[in-house]
């Protein structure tokens, strides 16, 4: 069989440009040096000769990685494609080349695309006898059909345009769990008042809280009818934007059947209409007039266009609102899901959704053996039982999940904050007046450290008004692309139990760290933030009261700055930070996630400590300047007064050049005129007498140690975590070898034992007794010392032989049978 020239040679195309984008990819993962086409070696103007092929590609590919490698994160886009994708991609490039075919073979090309598609689609999701239209934006096909309902209820609408609407206002209603945007598009689109678009609430009492309340919607709609409007259109939910959830679809239908709606449903959970079992409420989308598919989104499939299926007569109708096209070209844009899904087939088609749903009935499992996670799923109206209270029918309803609708593909989960702190037995009684602010800060931060911890799971963040901030896992968005598999999911919750560990901890810690702060006011202050997921946030205030306004504050910021790098460069697990990037809170420190055993008491007096040093070593500095040039005003003043006296005590004779000379020369002058030297520390002219009469500099004071550098923290032990087990356990090994317990008095023997003392400057040489040679004040303390000098010679001389004893006993093992050591040094 003969194939074209043409449509071989775009194949072939195709085959190598994802040949060399795959190698390119492999080697960015693989970290092997290629050239590197940055942002400055792209040519701005136009190359007079052009380039080849494979150059272009590869400077498509490092723009498209050049972020990720400055990141030094992989790709997870091209990686996963997969062949599929690439049949998607192929029917890009075929619908180009059959564009250029002559009009009646593209017409009959086209059309047979168009059927196909059409009739596979309508079969895979139960929709029968329906029509199908193909656009790029997933709400376009929404604003067609309300472009045909218009059609169809205003009879002079195609020849008298918008001023038919003027006799009666056309309604949209919408859930307020749509995606948010939706029915503004429309009336944008349309053309149409947003008085035109009513938000029909949710459920409050019975059943899941984002579900649509069709009791409220029968009301609305009768209000509407009753002030001359004409309820036009109806979009359900199967499968909730955020949660996942799905409407009552088979009683909103029953509504929209009773007052001539159209009723229009999208949704995730319209995928699983191709599985062999489907749930009730999901099944009853097949009854609806038209409904949005995202198999693009649901198989992988890049740059594959939405589909809206739809069910009406009047092909007129739905060619006047664009649900059909007389342009050929316009129906190819089925032509890459036509090749896709022919390519996968039925089987494989349900086989990538059955994944998806199982990998979220996986992760549910999961996660209901988490105390600290509470999850959230599709909840069926549940009637009061007999004997409880309102509130506990309400709380069942949310913590419970219904066995009979496993089948959604959105998983959506919690940190509790009522669990973790029964669990760990910590105190969040601080926390009560903005807990739900702190609780959403904490879920915010452990669905951004899950996605970048397993990124090939895909959880994101959602909002949700009624349950806050939660982490959502939706595989039918995400699964097909990233390639996520039942270890991925293995892996999001080792990481998730181990987040919940640190958040509980970080939760009842943070009253203690809020009142530890207080207790070292007004040096240290509390920035009350419930935003921030972590410990807490501290400020340093100066405590100079002479400061002005704009003084104070420039000394508060380089406080606060120095303080943080200080904390920075600790050997600690706590990341402290300035905050949020764009944050309101300047000059603070902001102290993220703990663990239990963090000594929450030391760690702010260590922030105390280095905050006052940090001050007054500033202070010192600033006052630094005034001192010197104090001091060298008063040294030119001794300076002049010593000329003087000099002058006076010498004589007039003696200041001459040359009788000054030889008079020195016959009769030496000794000069009572004191030396001086400058105290830069206590700003003060001290005299020299005592440096030269000692022939030695006084030493300095040695310095104490740091709050930081704590001596009771063991070997390897990072700071401000208390010692329990370990600590003891490694007391316990350091003390052997040690023949009895030392007591507290004695603790300079040790250290002189174990420590060499500092070299001294050597004696001078007498033959004889040396005790001419002591002063009193050494014969005071030389007793103690002469016995410390005594033990520690003892010491030495029993270790040394203990020692030889040792290296003997080695040696006469290695000697052969017959031969004997001499132990004279023995």
């Amino acid at each position: 069989m003969m194939v074209d020239s043409t449509l071989a040679q775009v194949g072939k195309n195709l085959s190598e440009a994802m040949r060399i984008l795959g190698d390119g990819q492999r080697e960015l993962q693989a970290g092997t040096e290629r050239p590197c086409f940055s942002k400055s070696s792209i040519p701005g103007p136009l190359q007079g000769d052009g380039q080849d092929v494979a150059s272009i590609l590869h400077l498509v590919h490092n723009l498209i990685h050049e972020e990720e490698e400055e990141e030094d994160k992989p790709s997870q886009q091209m990686q996963n494609v997969g062949e599929q994708g690439h049949m998607a991609l192929l029917g890009h490039s075929l619908a180009a080349y059959i564009s250029v075919l002559d009009r009646e073979r593209l017409r009959k090309l086209t059309t047979r695309i168009l059927s196909d598609t059409t009739l596979w689609l309508c079969r895979l999701f139960r929709f029968e006898n329906g029509s199908a239209c193909f656009h790029e934006d997933d709400r376009d096909g929404l604003v067609k059909v309300c472009r045909l309902v218009i059609n169809s209820r205003y009879e002079e609408y195609a020849s008298e345009g918008y001023s038919v609407l003027s006799s009666k206002q056309p309604i949209i209603y919408q859930s307020a769990s749509c995606r948010p945007g939706l029915g503004q598009h429309l009336c944008s689109q349309l053309g149409l008042p947003l008085s035109s678009l009513c938000t029909v609430p949710c459920n409050t009492i019975f059943g899941s809280q984002h579900q649509m309340d069709v009791a409220m919607l029968d009301k609305l709609i009768k209000e509407d009818i009753e002030a001359g409007k004409l309820p036009l259109l109806l979009i359900a939910n199967a499968g909730t934007p955020g949660a996942g959830h799905t409407d009552k679809l088979g009683r909103l239908k029953d509504l929209c059947d009773q007052y001539s709606l159209w009723l229009h449903v999208e949704g995730v959970n319209l995928a699983t209409l191709a599985l062999g079992q489907v749930t009730s409420a999901v099944m009853a989308a097949t009854r609806s007039d038209s409904m949005t598919l995202t198999p693009g989104q649901w198989l992988g499939l890049p740059a594959v266009t939405a589909v809206t299926l739809y069910r009406h007569e009047d092909p007129a109708l739905s060619l006047a609102a664009g649900l059909t096209s007389s342009q050929p070209v316009e129906k190819l844009r089925a032509l890459p899901l036509w090749l896709s899904v022919q390519y996968l087939g039925h089987n494989g088609i349900v086989q990538k959704i059955r994944h998806a749903t199982t990998l979220s009935q996986q992760l549910l499992q999961k996660l209901k053996s988490l105390t600290s996670i509470k999850t959230s799923g599709v909840v069926s109206p549940i009637p009061p039982i007999s004997g409880a209270s309102l509130r506990d029918v309400l709380g069942s309803l949310m913590l419970s999940i219904v066995e009979d609708d496993l089948n959604s593909p959105v998983v959506l989960f919690k940190f509790s904050q009522e669990m973790s702190a029964a669990s760990s037995g910590g105190s969040v009684e601080g926390l009560c007046s903005g807990e739900k602010e702190v609780l959403d800060a904490f879920n915010r931060w452990l669905g951004e450290q899950l996605a970048q911890l397993v990124p090939t799971s895909g959880v994101d963040v959602v909002e949700l008004d009624d349950e806050g901030t939660c982490v959502r896992f939706s595989p039918l968005l995400t699964a097909a692309v990233l390639g996520t598999q039942q270890e991925d999911v293995d892996v999001l919750v080792e990481k998730l139990t181990e987040l919940v560990v640190v958040m509980s901890s970080t939760l009842c810690l943070r009253q203690d760290f809020r009142e530890e702060t207080h207790r070292h006011s007004p040096s240290l202050r509390y920035i009350e933030e419930l935003s921030w997921p972590g410990l807490g946030i501290i400020r340093y205030e100066p405590q100079a009261e002479e400061l002005d306004e704009s003084r104070r504050k420039q000394q508060l910021q380089k406080i606060n700055t120095e303080l943080l790098k200080k904390l920075q460069e600790l050997d600690t697990d706590i990341i402290f930070s300035t905050g949020p990037e764009f944050g309101t809170k300047e000059d603070c420190i902001f102290m993220g996630m703990v663990t239990e055993d963090i000594d929450v008491s030391e760690l702010v007096d260590t922030i105390a400590a280095l905050g006052r040093e940090i001050e007054e070593s500033g202070r010192l500095l600033e006052n630094m300047t005034e001192v010197v040039r104090k001091g060298i005003l008063e040294a030119e003043l001794q300076l002049q007064k010593a000329n003087e006296e000099k002058l006076m005590e010498e004589g007039m004779l003696r200041q001459l050049p040359l009788v000054g000379s030889v008079l020195n020369w016959f009769s030496p002058v000794q000069s009572s005129i004191k030396g001086r030297t400058f105290n830069l520390a206590a700003g003060s002219l001290d005299s020299t007498e005592a440096t030269y009469s000692t022939k030695a500099q006084a030493g300095r004071p040695q310095m104490q140690d740091t709050p930081t550098s704590s001596s009771k923290r063991l070997p390897g032990q990072r700071l401000f975590r208390r010692s329990g087990a370990s600590s003891d356990s490694m007391s316990e090994t350091s003390s052997v070898g040690q023949p009895e317990e030392t007591p507290k008095e004695n603790s300079s023997l040790n250290s002189s034992v174990l420590t060499p003392p500092p070299p001294s400057p050597p004696a001078p040489e007498t033959p004889q007794d040396t005790s001419s040679d002591v002063t009193p004040e050494e014969i005071q303390e030389s007793p103690e010392q002469a016995h410390t000098q005594v033990e520690a010679a003892e010491a030495v001389e029993a270790a040394e032989a203990v020692e030889a004893v040792e290296a003997i006993e080695a040696l006469e093992a290695r000697q052969p049978d017959g031969q004997e050591v001499e132990q004279s040094g023995r």
